[in-house]
This record gives C-alpha cells, structure tokens and sequence, in this order.
C-alpha cells in the first residue's frame, strides 16, 4: 500500500521466495486449503459506529477485544460481542498517522497496563507539508510518536491521567506515508515495535526514494529513517519496559549500548513499512510483513520491479531498504541516482554493507550487510504459487500455538501447531504456512474465511484466531472471532438494522433481521433487547424512544440446536446525524492525476443550526486495487485539493481518485460520503465486471497486460463514470485475428450507445493502435461505463484491448479559481448543472437582486475580478462587494446574453482595492434568469521586490568578493568575519517589509542585521544564517522588516563568531 498507505487505508508491496536463507517453497503435491466446515466466523463487532477506521487489535485474558481506530478512538468488544469506548486520544491524523497499535502488558492480570502507539496532535499546522524549501520551513513539521502505557480500568475505561510515555519517535509531518506501529511481547518481556520509513513515495518513479537535493522536503529520503544506525524509523524496535516507565535495552540488539551513531533499540532495520508484527512466544522470533514500491518493471539503471516480503527474524540485522529488496541479489538491488533526472550510478554493495553518503544520514555511514527476505513475492514467477495473484500488501500475523491443557472448546486443532498465519490485505486471504526445522517454508495451505481487507490478527487465550477487517469503505469493516468447532453445528448469524438510527424524540424506530441465517439452514427464533429493559422476539419489530439517550440494540438468534449469534446497533435519541451533501466532485468524474479538483460541501443538522465550515472536511485518497492511501486533506465547505502526480505505482497500475467529505455535530454524530473520480486514461485489465474475456499477457501492452480471448458480445465494465461533457474514447488495441468492433454504453451492455470503433487487423497480437469512438448521447447522470466486443460469432480472439483514454468531459478550473456554485450562503440562487461548466455545475437561476456569499474568500488586496459566465436571457450586472451583500462596493461587470446558457465566456474588471471583508456577488438586471456563473477568480498585484547580488555592494567594510560555481553568477560577498558589513546603495530600506538571503557556511554562521542608511543606523529586521554543510552548499531564509519612517540605501551588518561566518549570494527586498 504503502499504508498501508492507508488505507490510509494500505499500500501494496510484494515479496518473493528465495535462496540464502530465504527458501524458495516449491508447489506442495499435497498442499490443501483447510476445509471451511471445521471453522465458523462469529461477527464481535461491525460498521464504522463499532470500529471506526479500524486498525490494530489486542485480546485480553477474559477473551475480550481491544481494538483502535485510526482518529484515536480505543474501544473494547467482549465475548459476546457487545462494544463499548474505552478512550479517545487527541492524535494528528495527515494522511496515515494517528493512532495506531495496540498491545497488552505481559503483567496486564495485575497491574492491568496497556500500550498504545499514536501520533499526538501537538501544534503541527494543518494541510502539507511543502516539498521544497529550507529547513526552516520544514521544522515547523516535525512532529513525534509516542509509546505510551495506560491503565485500563476495572470499568473498562482507559485512565487517561495513567499515561506514562515510554519512548518518543521522532518523525517528520504534512507528507505521506508509511507509519508503522504495531506491538507486541515475547515470553521475556521484552517490547517490540515496528516503524515505517516516513517518506513520501510518490515522486520516485516507483524505485526507491533517495532524494538528497538540498531545497527538497527530507520526506523524499528514507536514507534518514531506514537507512539511518540513529534513528528509530524504518525499524523493528526491542525493548524491556520497567514499572516506573523507563526501559532497558535486551542484549542481542544490532547496536550495543555506547555505540557511536547509533540508537541501541534498534533490533531490525532497512524495513519500509512493517506495518504488521507479530512475535512468536514460543521462539522469539519475529514474524512481520514488509511493503515495498510497485514499480511495475526492472530498470537496470534505476532497481528492481516491486515486491513485497515477509520476514522471519529470528536475529538482528539490516534488511537492506531503501538500497536492495527481496533477495537483496544485484538483480534486487537499488541504484544510486541523482534526483530529479539522474545520472545514474553503481548499484548499492548490500551484501558487504550498503554506504549511507545522503547529507542526512546522522548515523553509520556503512551499513551492516542486508539479509534477505523469507518469502518475497511479486508478480512473477518467483513468487509462491498458493499466494495467487493481485496486489502485493503483506500482513504479519501470529504463530498459533497448540495447548493441550488449554480446555476451550473452540481452539485450533493441533495439525496447526507452529504455523504463521500470513494475511494479505488486497488479495484478501489468510494462508497457514508451516515453518520447517530449518527455518524455511513448508506446506501453504488456504485458511477460510469471508471477510475483506485483512488488517489485523491474533490469536486468544481461547486457541481461537481474531481477526480485524478494514472492509472495502462501504462501512463493511469487522471484528471477527474465527473457532475450530471440527465439523460439528456451528452458530447461526445475526444482522441487525434500524431506520432511522437518530432523531428527536419521540423516535420511531423500524428493526430489521434481514440477512441473518443459519449455515444449515434450520428455522431462527429472535430475541431484540432495545437497550431500555423493553425486548421483543418478532423478526422485525417497531419501537417509540421517548426519552433522550444512547441505546445499544442487541439482536440475538437462535437456530434449532440452541446456538445462537448476535448483532448489535444503535441508537441516539435527541440528536439527529448530520446530512452531508458532496456537491462537487460528482462520483465518478474524469480527472488527471495533477489536476487541482475544486469542491462543494454543504452540512446540515437541525441541532447544530448554522454550520461552521472550519470543521467540515474533505479528504482526498489515492485509489489503488481494493484500497486507497489518505494523501492530503483541507477544511471547508469549498475549496480545492491538488491531486500530486503519482511517482510510486506502475503506469499501469489501477489506481483512482477517492474523495471524503465529513462532518462531526455538537453530539459526536459524523457523517461521511465518499466520491470515486476515474482516471481518463484506463487500463481495460482493470474491469469492475466482466463477461468471457480473460487476460492475455503481451510485452508490448501497457503494463504487459491486455483484455484478450475476446469473442461477439463478450464486454467488461466500469462504475462509476460521470461522462459529462466526453466528445470520444480511444482505445488501444491489437489484432492477430478477425478483428471487430467496440461498442462504448452506458448502464448496461445492451445500454445506450453512445459510440463505436471499428477494430481491424494490426498484424499481430503483440502490434498495438489506437482507434477512437466519437461519442454522442452521453448521459449528464453517473452510470456505469461497458466496452461491448462485436464482431463475427464463433470466430473467437477478435482482438485485444489494452487500455482507453476518454476525451472531453468535466474539466478542472486553474488553481485559484473558485467554482461559482461554492457559495456559503445565499438569497434566490441555486446550483444549477450544465455540461460545459467546470464540475458540470454553476450557480443559476438568477434572477435581480439575488446574491451569493463566500464567507472562505477574502477581498483583502484584491484588484481584479474575472468570472466565466453563461447566459441564454437578458444578462446583468454583478456588482462585487466586501462584507456582505450590502457592504462596500468594489467594482461592477456587465454580463452579456451569451447565446445559451451552455454556452461560456469570461468577464473582467478592475477593483479598487478597498475591501477588507469576504466576498459577496450581488445581482441585478431585468426579469427572468438573468445569467449563470461558473467560475471566478479575485487577483491581486504582487507587492514589488528588488533583488541584489550580494558582491554588488557599493560599500564595504572587510567583506570581500568570493567565488563559488553554485552561486548566481559564480560570486558572492564573502570572507566576511564579525563586524563586518556592506552597504548597497540601489535598494532604498523605504517601505520594505522583508527580506529573503541566499547564503552558503561552511563555518559557525551567525547573524544579519538589515540597517537603514549606515552601518549604525536603524535596526529594520535580523536573519539567523546557519552553516549550511559546505561554502557551495546554499539554502535561504527570510525575515519580516519594521521600517516604519526608515529611509536611506539598505546596510547589511554580519556579527558571530570567529573566523570566516558565511557567504551571501544575492538578497531580495520586499516592499
């Protein structure tokens, strides 16, 4: 994922089986899935009320389940299913951070301690973090996690005062991704944790993310997290926690107590994001999943394809990210590279020990030399056969144990003994794979179960395994207990629903069992308790809430032998949920990964009243296979979000737009909706459906992968699509056969039509063109996008598809742009939709003396105003106010009759640069719709600057002109000492209000003060210049100036230590 990009929430990275103690498991003759009639799946917990963003899990001794949710809740389910809020934590959640792992003290039967791992909310700033600049800028990021024990209470409540932090590990914030987090003991008591590498992925190519350029955000650069001996990311962590919240480190670590550069909790390092831990008590040894990139191919220049591991550690040791991967062979081995655009360099020496050179290394410089990989696996054929096919996202799950004294009725069986449940959250599987006496891979059988995305896992002092699911985003994530029961009756299953599930009182309330069943079928009696002492046993009852409260509905059936399931829902009495309407983007809009997406959210709720948009938010996640990786996220009702470009995943690979709007009331009730935008160009292999096609496999195809084996009326399709606008399809295709015809529909695959390609033969299946359907009939609605294949029937093979690009459609304004319909309050418009507008929408119906209010929008400094207007009626004027729809004017336009109201142009004028207060549109004109707007921009004029070279002073005093390649024009004022200064005599310090110096130091650095007139004159402003690394090393910083009545030619005064301080290069005045 790379969380699991988060899944955030996960991202995929691969692994592969090899040699060198990383044993290469051939096919088993006689490897068997487990039969699924032995095991039943009981559901403890379901739906975001129950779980939230579910993420980690821990089982307590009396059988009960902690489990965490990534906004920092920690709730507790018991054995019979019934959950509850333990706490809340205050956790800063920018893309995967937040609250992660969850553990259970060794001791926990008498001291009852608990161990949390979770970004805390701190005072880093909300949004990104930027991708270039100095240091200065980014320290404002830096951020920490924390180890933290607990007390949970006999209540089961987490006493929040209890909290002792253990260890802080520091990180880096406003970029994504790769977290980490979990925990775990072994049978010494010793504490194990995992963290990820910290870096953004996104802008490698797919390789590894080693980006030295001094202006670029260290987040580019795992050689300071994973590749760093001082430093605790990208690492297993191992440590003995004591009674009074301090620790000691075991022996056996990678780096013995003292040793220079190094941090000695360091167990595991050169790990990318092991994001699933877990340690086997019987051995000690630790079992974890490691995600890697997802290149799509080997570069010889760059590394290899990506792959993902799971690693048996059963000693200290580098395990080679980010320099190799897998085996850690050549083959498997990164190359050193210059960003952004090489050149090249020689591969890293991982079996001697990688060099760490990046100027951000605080550690060894050589590295311990990496071990491989256990089982690595990928896309090819070195992968093992039993893991199938699909995303690469490992999850590390436990060793199950057998007890012959342990008397649950439901434990594993002992054919089980020492296997570890491996589980893969986009292929979503569990395997059983058994561990031989030496260490390598033996048997790999299939485990059943019926959930989802695999998240989290354990086994219970009951010998049963419990299992957390991510689910899909459709609130289908759960909390399942999975039980041995050997073929013998197993329980009947329980769904619970109500409508409504909020609401004043008096509330009415309809129950409903639908979906709950009994594997064999027999007759299920029901027994409801409504949470205030009333009960019920018909399948579907009502109930009236008279009184204001929260009530938790327990459903409970019955089948014939007396084994029973339950299922649980609630409802709040006295506070309504929140309606959320994601206005724009529309499910299922075309976009291109860089395009700046502008939004609209509107909240209602009838007991909050007016609604603060501080606190609505919208989240922007990258699609990828069956999950999404959180990237960035804003605050209000309107906006934009730019989507990055994605360095990390193959050019083939099936990645999307997925965007959240959410809202929390006064009463803790949130509401969210999720909108999938779809990329114009598609791989067709990616189909959501599918009727007789199967993939080919062709060199020549993107990604090597085509739609192939096609025959008449075969078709694949896509939802959701919002073609509004499109004008055509081109697909790429191939032929060695008859050839055809592709068929674009809409709904269905006997839908409307809406255009055709005629497919000819191009020579060979491996000889690719493109062909082009023009489009007409498109629907304005969201549908669902088929591909019908025509051609002769019987001939089969008629050609293959590639992938499509679709043409036209809803495009996305410029940045800094607001979309017309984003209005936060109004009188007499609406939001009207057109297909030509940007987001298929405006704000229309118009009429005079309407306006529209954008409380998000300032009118400070503002000097132009250009709007994109439509207008089939008599136009208008729009008048542009400050502060409200009365308030000061600050300039009019007048609106044409475009011709139609889908037909756009723009208008402009100049403002006169009063206003101080938001923005407010007022419209006048004659009768009837007078105009649409789509979009509008406010500009301002950009405060002038002067920059100056720093060796042009006029005058000096002791500083010298230096020569260095790097500099603006090869110069700089330099050999300056203490006392020094230089006077520049064609830049006045009138007006100025601040200053940005270029500057190298290869010394103490020191201080700039900014002089009007002389050397001894006013004080205007002071620059902190720090030693930068090398003389030919430059960063730059900025400071506010005061001149206030200060007039005269600009002095810059130099004071530190002794010796040669810095250099400066040139310096620019604003004013």
């Amino acid at each position: 994922m790379s969380r699991p990009h988060r899944l955030r929430a996960l991202a995929a990275l691969t692994t592969l089986l090899v040699t060198m103690g990383v044993v290469v498991a051939p096919p088993s003759a006689h490897a068997a899935d487990i039969p699924a009639s032995d095991y039943q799946q009981i559901a403890l917990a379901t739906g975001p009320g129950e779980l939230g963003e579910a993420m980690s899990l821990a089982v307590l001794p009396n059988r009960s389940v902690l489990h965490t949710a990534r906004g920092g809740q920690v709730r507790i389910t018991d054995v019979n299913g019934n959950t509850s809020l333990a706490g809340t934590l205050n956790v800063y959640t920018h893309d995967e951070e937040g609250l992660q792992g969850v553990a259970v003290d060794p001791g926990f039967a008498t001291n009852r301690h608990i161990w949390l791992y979770y970004s805390p909310r701190l005072s880093t700033p909300s949004g990104d973090a930027p991708t270039t600049g100095t240091q200065t800028d980014w320290n404002t990021w830096k951020g920490q996690f924390y180890l933290s024990r607990f007390t949970l209470t006999t209540s089961n409540t987490i006493d929040m005062a209890s909290e002792v932090i253990v260890l802080r590990v520091d990180n880096d914030r406003g970029q994504c991704c790769h977290a980490g987090g979990d925990i775990d003991f072994d049978a010494q008591g010793n504490l194990y944790l995992t963290t990820g590498d910290d870096t953004n992925p996104f802008e490698s190519n797919s390789y590894t993310p080693i980006d030295e350029r001094t202006n670029r955000n260290p987040q580019f650069d795992a050689q300071r997290s994973s590749g760093n001996t001082n430093d605790l990311r990208g690492k297993v962590l191992r440590i003995k926690p004591q009674a009074n919240g301090t620790y000691t480190i075991p022996s056996g670590n990678l780096f013995a107590p003292g040793t220079a550069n190094t941090r000695p909790e360091i167990y595991a390092m050169g790990l990318r994001n092991p994001f699933r831990m877990s340690v086997d008590k019987a051995t000690g040894i630790v079992y974890l999943g490691d995600y890697g990139p997802d290149a799509g191919s080997s570069d010889a220049n760059r590394g290899p394809s990506g792959q993902v591991e799971f690693n048996r550690i059963t000693s200290a040791g580098n395990y080679g990210w980010p320099y190799c991967t897998g085996t850690n062979t050549t083959a498997e081995t990164y190359n050193e590279f210059t960003f952004p655009s090489g050149p090249s360099q020689a591969k890293y020496n991982c079996a001697g020990g990688p060099t760490n050179n990046s100027f951000r290394n605080t550690g060894l410089q050589t590295l311990p030399p990496a071990k491989p990989a256990w089982i690595r696996y990928a896309g090819d054929a070195g992968s093992p056969p039993e893991f199938g096919g699909g995303s690469e996202s490992p999850m590390g799950g436990p060793v199950y144990r057998y007890d012959p004294n342990n008397t649950s009725p439901i434990k594993f069986p002992q054919s089980l003994d020492g296997r570890f449940f491996a589980g893969e959250y986009g292929r979503r599987w569990i395997k059983a794979i058994e561990v031989t006496s030496s260490g390598g891979v033996g048997e790999i059988s299939g485990f059943p179960w019926t959930g989802t995305q695999v998240m989290d896992m354990a086994f219970g002092p009951d010998g049963a395994l419990y299992v957390l699911d991510y689910g899909t985003g459709s609130g289908n994530q759960a909390l399942y207990r999975i039980e041995y029961i050997g073929g013998a009756n197993r329980n009947p299953i329980a769904k619970a629903a109500a409508t409504p599930t909020s609401g004043v009182a008096p509330l009415a309330v309809t129950f409903s069992s639908a979906g709950s069943s009994d594997p064999e079928g027999s007759a299920l009696t029901y027994a409801w308790n409504f949470g205030d002492g009333t009960t019920s046993t018909a399948a579907n009852p009502s109930k009236t809430y008279t009184a204001n409260g929260t009530y938790n509905v327990t459903l409970t059936v019955r089948d014939s032998g007396g084994l029973t399931g339950s299922a649980n829902v609630t409802i709040t009495v006295g506070n309504t949920a929140p309606t959320v309407n994601l206005q724009t983007p529309l499910s299922g809009a075309l976009f291109n990964f860089g395009d700046t997406i502008p939004y609209t959210i509107s909240v209602s709720d009838p007991q909050d009243g007016t609604i603060n948009c501080a606190r609505v938010k919208f989240t922007y996640f990258l699609g990828h296979d069956s999950h999404s990786h959180q990237i960035t996220s804003k605050d209000g009702c309107s906006g934009t979000i730019t989507v990055p470009t994605d360095g990390e995943h193959d050019a083939a690979a099936n990645i999307y737009g997925v965007f959240t709007a959410e809202y929390t009331d006064n009463g803790g009730l949130t509401t969210t909706v999720t909108r999938t935008l779809q990329p114009r160009h598609r791989q067709g292999e990616h189909w959501g459906a599918q009727n007789g096609v199967q993939t080919a496999q062709h060199a020549a195809a993107e990604g090597g992968t085509t739609v192939g084996f096609v025959d008449n009326n075969d078709w694949i399709s896509f939802t959701p699509y919002n073609l509004t606008g499109a004008t055509s399809l081109t697909a790429r295709v191939s032929s060695g056969g008859v050839g055809g015809t592709l068929e674009v529909r809409a709904g269905s695959a006997t839908g409307t039509l809406l255009g055709t390609a005629t497919v000819a033969n191009t020579g060979s299946w491996d000889t690719f063109t493109n062909v082009t359907a023009n489009l007409s009939n498109v629907p304005t609605s969201t549908t669902t996008l088929f591909l019908v294949f025509k051609g002769v029937t019987g001939q089969g093979n008629l050609f293959d598809l590639d992938a499509f690009t679709v043409n036209g459609g809803t495009s996305n304004p410029p940045a800094g742009t607001i979309e017309g319909e984003a209005f936060t309050s109004n009188s007499g418009v609406q939001t009207a939709a057109h297909a030509a507008a940007s987001g298929g929408l405006t704000v229309g119906y118009i009429d005079n003396g309407d306006w529209a209010g954008y409380s998000n929008v300032s009118t400070s400094g503002k000097t132009s105003f250009t709007a994109r207007i439509s207008s089939g009626g008599p136009g208008g004027t729009i008048t542009i106010r400050s502060g409200s729809q009365t308030g000061t004017v600050l300039g009019t336009v007048a609106v044409p009759n475009t011709g139609s109201f889908d037909t756009f142009q723009n208008v402009s004028t100049t403002l006169n640069g009063s206003g101080t207060g938001a923005l407010f549109l007022t419209f006048t004109g004659g009768s009837g719709a007078l105009f649409d707007i789509d979009t509008f921009s406010l500009g301002s004029t950009p405060p002038p600057t002067t920059t100056v070279e720093g060796e042009a002073f006029t005058s000096t005093s002791g500083v010298q002109i230096a020569t260095h390649a790097p500099a603006t024009g090869g110069l700089t004022a330099g050999h300056i000492e203490n006392g020094d200064w230089a006077a520049y005599n064609q830049v006045t310090v009138n007006g100025a209000t601040r200053i940005t110096v270029r500057y190298s130091s290869a010394g103490p650095g020191g201080t700039i003060e900014v002089r009007a007139g002389t050397a001894t004159g006013t004080v205007l402003g002071t620059l902190a210049v720090p030693n930068t690394g090398g003389w030919e090393t430059f960063a730059s910083a900025s400071a506010n100036l005061t001149a206030g009545s200060a007039t005269g030619q600009v002095v810059l005064r130099f004071t530190g230590g002794s010796g040669a301080l810095f250099d400066v290069d040139n310096f620019t005045i604003q004013k």
